[in-house]
């Protein structure tokens, strides 16, 4: 049985989603300058971790927040002159295991003028040589410095490059983005260099399986969908608004094919601005989790519920060990048949978390995200019996990848 803080509903209508890396090719991959001696400009940094790439967060990104020589404009900008300002701080990434093994081409950008580099886990992951392109074609070798699974997000440490190419893009509000506004992704499409697509904002609120969440299956929450192009090779790329400033990480696309068809999905910024510092200064995030299987109410079980409405997630499952488990939450316990399927009924019904309304398994997973760390109490009110209850759930750490549940 899945287990996790998931829909039923959300297992049942599972899609494609292919995660937007491209192999190694024979297309030219070079940036708009050629590629010098690639002996000159990459030393062999195979003891860099000698020079602790998490000292420099003491006076800059961790303490006092990151370098931003590329600010914001005012107001908006034409797509060119979008292009211009961002594109030097967009990368390309590419993944090997040696020198004559082919591997992975994604994208990533400069977080901060200490050498850190954002991109996708699912970029990085598996390979022992990471190299990164800038757009005038210099090369340096990386080091993957920390990354989570739970939200395909990963830091890479560059040690040789100067300040002068180190030019950090500004992050969004990502909770203030608009269905509709135009957006702009840079990156590296089928490993053709600073690439520009263009659209608008399709969507948000979206959930998209995390590539790789161990025995928990994990869902990230608050995607940001959109229509522009979005291909293999633009994974780890910034997703632009009209000011250059970040309002996510383009990490996946809906594909029957594996090829852009109108959804891309990308990592909200804001999760990126919650995440990354830790990643830098610990190498791993802790995701607080409640340890519960829900199912988004409908009409069909709020009859069989005697609910006046459909809203809530009715409890299916309680994991052992839980935080859910230790505070008391109830799981269904009478197997019932409804609209088709069968639906363990008796547990409770989550209505509200601290106060904030609960209509589907979603908003939990956005509230979580967005609001809560592990080691926080949170007020979890549940219809129980036809009785309101509140109780106090005081949030773990979620499993690793490596732990059963």
């Amino acid at each position: 049985m899945h287990r996790g803080l998931l829909a039923a509903a959300v297992v049942a209508a599972a899609v494609a989603i292919f995660f937007a890396y491209s192999q190694f090719s024979s297309l030219d991959w070079t940036p708009r300058t050629q590629l010098p001696d690639i002996s000159k400009l990459i030393t062999d940094n195979t003891d860099n971790t000698s020079d602790n790439p998490r000292q420099g967060l003491q006076n800059s990104a961790f303490e006092v927040g990151r370098v931003s020589t590329v600010e914001a404009a005012d107001s908006e900008m034409t797509l060119p002159d979008l292009f211009d300002k961002a594109g030097p701080s967009v990368v390309q990434v590419s993944a090997g295991n040696d020198a004559s093994e082919q591997g992975k081409l994604g994208s990533g950008f400069v977080y901060d003028d200490n050498g850190h580099i954002v991109t996708n886990l699912h970029v990085a992951s598996g390979s022992n040589q990471l190299d990164v392109t800038f757009e005038d074609g210099t090369i340096y070798r990386a080091t993957l410095l920390g990354s989570d699974p739970f939200t395909d997000l990963a830091v890479l440490y560059i040690k040789d490059a100067p300040k002068d190419k180190l030019v950090p893009l500004p992050l969004a509000d990502s909770t203030k983005i608009r269905v509709g506004e135009q957006v702009a992704a840079i990156g590296n499409p089928f490993g053709l260099s600073s690439s520009m697509t263009a659209g608008i904002v399709s969507g948000v609120g979206r959930l998209i399986p995390s590539q790789d969440s161990g025995p928990l299956p994990f869902f990230i929450p608050d995607i940001i969908q959109t229509d522009a192009p979005i291909n293999p090779g633009n994974s780890g790329g910034p997703l632009l608004d009209m000011r250059g400033q970040v309002i996510g990480i383009n990490s996946a696309i809906r594909s029957t094919t594996g090829e852009f068809a109108g959804i891309g999905f990308a990592v909200p910024s804001n999760t990126i601005s919650k995440i990354v510092p830790s990643l830098i200064k610990t190498g791993k995030f802790q995701h607080p989790w409640v340890g519960i299987s829900g199912a988004d109410m409908t009409p069909g079980l709020a009859n069989a519920l005697k609910l006046t409405e459909p809203r809530g997630v009715l409890v299916v499952e309680v994991i052992g060990g839980s935080p859910a488990e230790k505070a008391g939450i109830k799981a269904g316990d009478t197997p019932t048949k409804v609209d088709g399927r069968t639906v363990p009924l008796g547990g409770d019904i989550v209505l509200e978390l601290d106060g904030h309304q609960v209509r589907k398994v979603d908003d939990i997973l956005v509230y979580l995200q967005r609001e809560k760390s592990v080691g926080d109490n949170m007020d979890v009110t549940v219809l129980r019996g036809g009785q309101l209850q509140h109780i106090q759930v005081h949030l773990d750490p979620r499993p690793s990848t490596q732990e059963s549940p």
